[in-house]
């Protein structure tokens, strides 16, 4: 198949918008992260709620130290996001063109979701392991990228993969309304034409960055209870 110039901008596009509100919502994430791994030590809990932990960054003169961890996790972040992005769109128009359909059943989308997304977890699990022993490290003693990787066994870095492979329903779910949303959206521009409107039928960067910012917003609420 020739290079799919439009999964590369829908690639792009996704992960730019992740990388943006990772970076927005770091500082929280960091706190429910610390929270949670604090919650597991039954014997031993500092923080009652998760505003402990960011009230702590502050009595400590820590505050930036909310954001230790924010390049790896921005990496990872983007890396697993224009994977999945690409991988979806690509696999989509392969399977397109394999079965010369007109259009993908809601059973197919959900199978290529759910393997794009096997992939990327088994691609960034290491930068997320590492995000998150930096996420969780004391205030201000978080490790180097390199460090944290290397810390422990190889097969250590892979801790929680089989969790992250449950959670491509995340990503499934996530694929399956943007790419519902999208289609709603460029009939709408169809319609326009048919009207006599001009509008372009491709799908800009800024519809495809809040198109996937919507649907990831659905797809974490709807697993978040597996995420915790």
């Amino acid at each position: 198949m020739a290079f799919d110039m439009e999964s590369v901008v829908e690639a792009t596009s996704g992960a730019v918008g992740a990388l943006v509100s990772t970076t927005i919502l770091y500082p929280l994430d960091t706190c429910k992260t610390k929270y949670q791994a604090e919650n597991r030590d039954h014997l031993h809990q500092r923080y009652r709620n998760i505003s402990d932990v960011f009230w702590e960054a502050i009595s400590k003169g820590q505050v930036l130290s909310l954001y230790q961890g924010l390049g790896t996790k921005n990496l990872q972040s983007f890396i697993s996001q224009f994977i999945y992005f690409y991988g979806y769109s690509f696999f989509k128009r392969l399977y397109l063109r394999e079965s010369k359909s007109k259009s993908i059943g809601t059973t197919a989308n959900l199978i290529i979701a759910a393997a794009a997304g096997a992939c990327t977890a088994i691609a960034t699990q290491p930068l997320d392991t590492a995000a998150s022993r930096m996420q969780t490290s004391d205030f201000g003693k978080s490790k180097g990228l390199l460090e944290s990787l290397t810390e422990g066994s190889w097969s250590d870095a892979f801790d929680g993969l089989g969790i992250s492979l449950l959670l491509t329903t995340n990503p499934s779910i996530q694929y399956t309304v943007f790419d519902q949303l999208k289609q709603r959206l460029l009939k709408g521009k169809m319609r326009e034409e048919m009207d006599g409107v001009s509008s372009s039928q491709a799908l800009s960067a800024f519809s495809a960055f809040v198109l996937g910012a919507v649907s990831k917003c659905i797809a974490t609420c709807l697993t978040y209870p597996a995420i915790r």
